[in-house]
C-alpha cells in the first residue's frame, strides 16, 4: 500500500491534467446544494442515498446518473462554483496545467439553457483557479457521439463566436456503435476554428476506433486508448509519430474496462515508448483525483521514477505554450532533485 509520505510526494509532483470532464467533478454534496438553489427535484432524499448509487456496471451505467445530475447545474454561477471546486481539488493534487472537457449539447439541446451561460461560467471559474491556484489551461467543446448530429452542428454553430475562447474539440460518451466515422465534418469545421483536435477512442470500442480517430478526424492526442494494446502494428506507429494516450486508470477499473488494476497496461505501455498519461476523467464518480490515480499506480509496483516520467508525459502532450511547458519540467525536475530522483 502506498504510505502517506508517499501520497504527499504525489500530491506534491508538478502535473497536468489532460482527461477531465466537468461535469464529472460534481461531487454528491454539490449536486444537492445545486439542486437545492434551482429547486430541481432528485429522485434521493439524501447524500448517502445518492452516493449509494455511484456502483457502475459499465459505460452506459454511469452515463445515465451522470446525466441525470447534470439537471442540477442551472446558472452562470453554478458552472463557476463547479469550476472553482474543481480547481481546488486540482491544486491540492499538483496540477500546474488543466485541459478539461465540458458537454454543452447536453446542456443546451437537453437541458435548455443558453451557451453563453455555460460557457461564461466556466471561463470564470478558470479565471478564478489561474489568479488563485496559478493554474493555466482551456476548454474542450467534447462532441456527445450518442446524441444526433444536429445538435452537434447546433453546437459548433453557437461556439463560433466564441471559437479563440475554447481550446479544442473533443469526443466522448458511449462508444460502441458511434465510430469517429460519423464526425468527419464536425471535427473539420473545429480545425477550421484553429482548434486542437482529440478523441475519445478505444475504451470500449476495438482498436479500429484508435485508427480512424487519428486518420478521419485528425485527432492529436487519443483519450483512453486502451484497446491499443489489441493491435501492435498500430501501437507502434503511436509510438513512432509520438501520438498521446490519455489514460485513466480509476476510471477504468470502475467501469470494468480493466478488471484488475494489476492488469492495467499503463505500464506496458511507458515500456513500450508510448507518450502515455495519467488522469481522472470522471473523479466524482470514479473515487479519485488525479493524484489518486498515480496512486493506484504506485500501489501496483510502479516506481517514482516511472511516475515522474508520466508526468513529465502530461506535460509534453499539452496544448500549452513552449515556455509554460519549460516552465513546468523546471518544476518537475525541482520535484525530482527533492525526492532524489
Amino acid at each position: 500500500m502506498v504510505d502517506e509520505a508517499m501520497e504527499q510526494a504525489l500530491a506534491t509532483m508538478p502535473k497536468c491534467e489532460l482527461h477531465l470532464h466537468i461535469e464529472g467533478t460534481l461531487e454528491p454534496d454539490l449536486a444537492f446544494a445545486f439542486a437545492k438553489r434551482n429547486r430541481v427535484a432528485l429522485p434521493w432524499t439524501s447524500i448517502d442515498e445518492l452516493k449509494a448509487q455511484y456502483e457502475f456496471e459499465d459505460l452506459q451505467s454511469f452515463l445515465d446518473l451522470y446525466y441525470a445530475l447534470m439537471r442540477t447545474l442551472k446558472t452562470k454561477d453554478d458552472f463557476k462554483d463547479l469550476m472553482v471546486a474543481y480547481l481546488t481539488r486540482a491544486n491540492a493534487d499538483g496540477v500546474k496545467h488543466a485541459e478539461i472537457f465540458f458537454d454543452p449539447q447536453v446542456h443546451v439541446c437537453t437541458n435548455g439553457l443558453d451557451f453563453n451561460t455555460v460557457l461564461d461560467g466556466l471561463l470564470e471559474g478558470m479565471m478564478i483557479g489561474r489568479e488563485r491556484f496559478g493554474i493555466t489551461g482551456g476548454l474542450i467543446l467534447s462532441i456527445v457521439r450518442d446524441m444526433d448530429i444536429d445538435s452537434a452542428n447546433m453546437i459548433l454553430d453557437l461556439a463560433q463566436p466564441r471559437k479563440d475562447e475554447i481550446l479544442g474539440i473533443g469526443l466522448d460518451s458511449a462508444e460502441v456503435g458511434y465510430p469517429p466515422a460519423r464526425f468527419v465534418e464536425q471535427f473539420a469545421r473545429a480545425r477550421s476554428f484553429g482548434w486542437h483536435c482529440v478523441a475519445h477512442a478505444g475504451e470500449e470500442g476495438p482498436a479500429a476506433y484508435i485508427r480512424d480517430a487519428l486518420d478521419l478526424l485528425h485527432a492529436e492526442r487519443i483519450d483512453h486508448g486502451i484497446h491499443i494494446q489489441d493491435d501492435h502494428e498500430l501501437l507502434e506507429r503511436v509510438v513512432r509519430d509520438g501520438i498521446p494516450l490519455t489514460c485513466c486508470p480509476l476510471s477504468n477499473l470502475r467501469l470494468q474496462v480493466v478488471h484488475d488494476m494489476r492488469k492495467h497496461p499503463i505500464p506496458e505501455f511507458l515500456h513500450e515508448g508510448l507518450m502515455c498519461t495519467v488522469n481522472s476523467d470522471d473523479p466524482a464518480y470514479f473515487g479519485g483525483y488525479v493524484a489518486a490515480n498515480y496512486a493506484a499506480l504506485a500501489d501496483i509496483g510502479m516506481s517514482m521514477e516511472e511516475l515522474a516520467a508520466l508526468a513529465g508525459n502530461s506535460i509534453d502532450a499539452s496544448f500549452a505554450s513552449d515556455g509554460r511547458k519549460a516552465q513546468l519540467h523546471a518544476e518537475l525536475a525541482a520535484w525530482r532533485t527533492q525526492h532524489g530522483l
